[in-house]
């Protein structure tokens, strides 16, 4: 299953580490907790709508950016837990088991 609160967290690591920010900074800028934006970052919390805007401003990224980049992933995880899904295990003559498309 992909969590969308894994991959939103993340996103907004990746958009704060590409800006050099440290998570205190990114706390003094949003008012979040320090804590909190740590357990969002690592998939732990969800974030209300108000605290992504609070992020997002304090980041300077456009919150339809960051909800973008989060849907891409999450495709591309559900693409490839389908793939995984969809191979077919076939066993062979000696007992072992051998993927096939």
């Amino acid at each position: 299953m992909v969590l969308f609160r894994r991959q939103l967290g993340d996103v907004l690591r990746g958009e704060r580490m590409r800006r050099g920010m440290t998570l205190r900074e990114l706390s003094s800028e949003a008012r979040i907790s320090l804590g909190y934006i740590s357990e969002i970052e690592r998939g732990q919390k969800e974030a209300s709508s108000e605290l992504l805007s609070s992020l997002c401003d304090a980041l300077e990224v456009p919150l339809s950016s960051v909800l973008r980049e989060v849907s891409d992933t999450v495709a591309v995880e559900e693409a490839r837990i389908l793939a995984e899904s969809t191979v077919e295990r076939v066993p062979t003559r000696s007992g072992t088991v051998v993927a096939a498309a």
